[in-house]
């Protein structure tokens, strides 16, 4: 849904929200496919921490995905934090795409 063209009434900060959302369910599922339990938060920096913990390589490609956790709450919400640039959307579907590529290659 993220990838899709924004409506006229669409907020990116929408689309960061589902881009988020992507990422954790993604490391979530790792978790999963590894049988290990985790946490239930929506900080993917903690996610990540704990499979590295675990002794999974977690590269610093991956660790990007840490910048998608503040659009968990704040980009829901108007007037938590400034409005969502391109960019930053650009920026946060580019990292939520390589996390699902990289959890896609971990599950069989």
């Amino acid at each position: 849904m993220a990838r899709q063209p924004l409506p006229p009434e669409g907020f990116l900060e929408d689309a960061c929200f589902l881009l988020q959302q992507a990422a954790e369910l993604a490391i979530k599922a790792v978790y999963q496919q590894c049988g290990w339990s985790f946490r239930y938060v929506h900080d993917l920096g903690e996610l990540l921490d704990g499979l590295e913990s675990r002794g999974m390589a977690i590269t610093p490609e991956l660790r990007r995905a840490e910048r998608l956790t503040s659009y968990a709450v704040e980009a829901r919400y108007p007037g938590l934090a400034p409005p969502i640039t391109d960019a930053e959307y650009q920026e946060a579907l580019q990292i939520a795409e390589n996390v699902l590529s990289w959890a896609e290659s971990l599950i069989p």
